[in-house]
């Protein structure tokens, strides 16, 4: 069953129980009767009552640690994919030999800034910025931005990330080959000819 399911019937069973104690308080200050009922079935569903609150709260506890550890879990591979992707571009960088400032522009331009976004975060021209883009384009033997990305995309995708454990290969079983067939079958020994000359008997 799903988590959501569960937190839904718990939910559910608090209220219900909830709502009952609500009703006893109510009846008690408002002198509110009821058709009667024995005390011990009133004694057995009040103590069911707060059974069933102490199970949801410490079920809704152990649904929310649950919850919790999962989303530390996946922070964590989001750590581990961001850092992933920071050693590929310091690994590019060094191989293509870019200046601090190139590499500085390289990363504005992987995250998708404009050349006037970059000229004014680094207070420069434009055109310098132009220059040093071209340059790295050069160096990465690329013609452009979106070849720059794709290489870091297929870096990280051809290579597995720390801590996944990439998907097993399915491998294609081929059907058997059928037996070679011999290329002739071997004529059956002859018999002796018989002479007709019955003098050579």
């Amino acid at each position: 069953m799903k988590a959501s399911a569960i937190f839904a019937l718990l939910m559910a069973l608090q209220l219900l129980c909830g709502g009952f104690l609500l009703r006893e308080v109510i009846a008690s200050v408002f002198a509110l009767r009821f058709e009667p009922v024995s005390w011990a079935l009133v004694e057995l569903v009040e103590v069911g009552a707060i059974l069933g609150l102490l199970f949801g709260v410490v079920a809704s506890g152990l649904l929310l640690r649950q919850s919790l550890r999962r989303q530390r879990s996946a922070e964590a591979s989001l750590r581990v994919a961001s850092g992933a992707f920071m050693q590929v571009l310091d690994e590019k960088f060094t191989a293509w030999r870019l200046t601090p400032a190139e590499r500085d522009v390289a990363l504005f331009a992987i995250k998708g800034l404009s050349i006037s976004e970059i000229a004014g975060l680094r207070s420069t021209s434009e055109g310098t910025v132009k220059a040093q883009t071209n340059a790295i384009y050069r160096k990465a033997q690329v013609s452009g931005r979106p070849q720059l990305l794709s290489l870091f995309i297929d870096e990280l995708m051809g290579d597995a990330l720390p801590g996944v454990t990439p998907a097993p290969e399915l491998r294609i079983m081929s059907p058997p080959e059928p037996e070679a067939e011999p290329d002739s079958v071997p004529d059956p020994p002859s018999k002796p000819a018989i002479s007709a000359n019955p003098q050579s008997l």
